[in-house]
């Protein structure tokens, strides 16, 4: 399954993209020179997502939903506030929906093509290195789709309203934004719905305003988000407001027809809130919840302080529901408050969130029926196993091999062979000093996009010696190291028949993650 959405690039925008050129439709007068920015970041897996010679500090998102219909088009505007980096002669929008009204920069209109999933607009006159700029992009259209496990993307439909589902690379098919982790920015997102519908989004809710026969809901995400983050909700849903955990304030987000069934499971995100700033330390964020839809998604997504869940997983155990809740929790620290510098960095939150799921299991008692292995040494011995056949498969943790399917670059060696990363990470150098790591990387990078390199270096630090070669081979060797501590753990052969043993193991690993979601995000 191909989920990624090439966008291509025209022959005149590759043809003049180094050149100088004078901005069309100012006078010679007003002519400045610039270049235009690239259609992409360059990012090894997803070259041409993102865009360059801007930085997005702020978006101001407004939707509104004119009927109450799940499957319809909705209409949008959206002003972005951003800081050209270079001096911009144009500069490209990621967007793949539907029609757009209007482009103007710094409230000038503003020429616009569309190629791919790239807007291309010209401004009047060109943006001048490290000057910050506005650009509007007003009646835009969008379209959801079905919702369903074999197309994991985008925006989204169910029978009680709309979601979305933006991560790796399809927020853009909502609306026009930098679609890439590295360029984080506030939000405040105003969704206008007819009344009787609910409207809910990442954020602090700001305020209601009723209008006629259409209510206008604002949210304020105050802290940096990646818009693969954004969650927009609108339907017949109600939102149950929790009692704080750990200073953190609750809501929960769920269809109104299975409010009494789905809010009371959604009750133990509160002692995992607890749980997990005892792991890692405070909260990033101001508040957090649970967003449970009437669809077959096959994964749980970790949408910024309102994680994405389908009834499906809710209709599971609480040995299985309640790690994945924590999963989609510790994803608030890692992912989401520390985002991935480019996607190759996607072990950094798969690795951290399987991580701290699986502990969080061997504390509750959860983990022979969730994981079907009585430890956490155990469980990891049978991932070490299969250390070598899923670097062949799907290439080194920190290097997926290939972004031709969502499942290739969320594939199981990001997830137990992040977290096997994890595991001999803390076999080197002791429980506390990882602890000690952990905290220093989600409060030295709050709010920011950070790499591999940089954990590297971060964890050398704190440890105090030089981990770049020990974890320089478990990130990107093709071959899994010695784990410190365990000299009788052994490899399986890539190539070689596999021991019923690993077989029962991979089984086992291989359960967990189908509960998971196959890959779940």
């Amino acid at each position: 399954m191909t989920v990624w959405r090439n966008k291509r690039l025209s022959a005149a925008v590759a043809a003049g993209a180094a050149a100088l050129v004078t901005v069309a439709g100012a006078t010679p007068a007003q002519a400045t020179y610039g270049t235009p920015g690239a259609p992409g970041l360059g990012d090894r897996l997803y070259p041409l997502l993102g865009n360059g010679g801007y930085d997005v500090r702020d978006y101001a998102l407004s939707l509104r939903y004119p009927a109450k219909d799940p499957a319809q088009t909705i209409t949008g505007t959206v002003t972005i506030s951003a800081v050209a980096t270079q001096a911009l002669s144009r500069f490209d929008l990621d967007f793949g929906g539907g029609s757009v009204g209007a482009v103007s920069v710094n409230g000038h209109a503003a020429r616009f093509t569309r190629t791919g999933d790239e807007l291309v607009i010209t401004p009047r006159q060109a943006l001048r290195k490290g000057k910050r700029f506005t650009v509007t992009v007003s009646r835009f259209t969008a379209t959801p789709v079905q919702a369903n496990a074999d197309s994991p993307v985008g925006f989204v439909t169910t029978p009680d309203g709309t979601v979305l589902a933006g991560q790796p690379d399809t927020s853009h098919l909502l609306f026009p934004s930098n679609d890439h982790p590295r360029d984080k920015a506030t939000y405040t997102i105003s969704l206008t719905v007819p009344k009787g519908w609910t409207a809910v989004a990442n954020g602090r809710h700001v305020r209601d305003k009723t209008s006629g026969n259409a209510v206008t809901s604002t949210y304020r995400e105050s802290a940096p988000m990646a818009s693969e983050l954004v969650q927009v909700v609108a339907g017949d849903y109600v939102v149950q407001k929790r009692p704080a955990a750990g200073g953190v304030p609750i809501r929960d987000v769920v269809p109104r027809r299975f409010a009494s069934t789905l809010l009371p499971k959604a009750d133990a995100e509160r002692s995992q809130v607890t749980w997990m700033q005892g792991k890692v330390g405070k909260y990033p964020f101001e508040n957090y919840g649970s967003l449970v839809i009437d669809a077959n998604l096959g994964f749980a997504l970790e949408t910024q302080t309102l994680s994405l869940y389908d009834t499906g997983l809710f209709a599971r155990p609480a040995y299985v529901l309640n790690p994945i809740m924590t999963h989609e929790l510790a994803h608030q620290w890692f992912g989401d408050s520390v985002a991935p510098y480019e996607w190759s960095n996607v072990w950094q939150n798969e690795g951290h969130a399987t991580w701290y799921e699986l502990v969080y299991a061997d504390e509750k008692g959860y983990l022979q029926q969730y994981a079907g292995a009585p430890d956490l040494d155990t469980y990891f011995k049978g991932v070490y196993a299969s250390g070598d056949r899923y670097r062949s498969t799907y290439g080194p943790v920190a290097a997926p091999l290939r972004s031709d399917s969502i499942w290739d670059v969320f594939n199981p060696n990001v997830y137990d062979g992040g977290a096997l990363v994890l595991y001999a990470l803390r076999q080197q150098v002791g429980a506390a000093t990882f602890q000690r790591i952990e905290r220093a990387w989600v409060t030295k990078y709050r709010g920011k996009s950070a790499s591999s390199a940089q954990f590297v270096a971060l964890a050398s630090q704190v440890a105090q010696r030089d981990l770049r070669g020990f974890l320089n081979a478990w990130l990107y060797g093709t071959k899994t190291p010695a784990m410190p501590g365990h000299p009788d753990w052994t490899v399986t052969p890539a190539t070689a028949p596999v021991p019923a043993a690993v077989v029962r193991s991979e089984a086992s690993t291989g359960a967990r993650l189908q509960r998971l979601g196959a890959g779940t995000h």
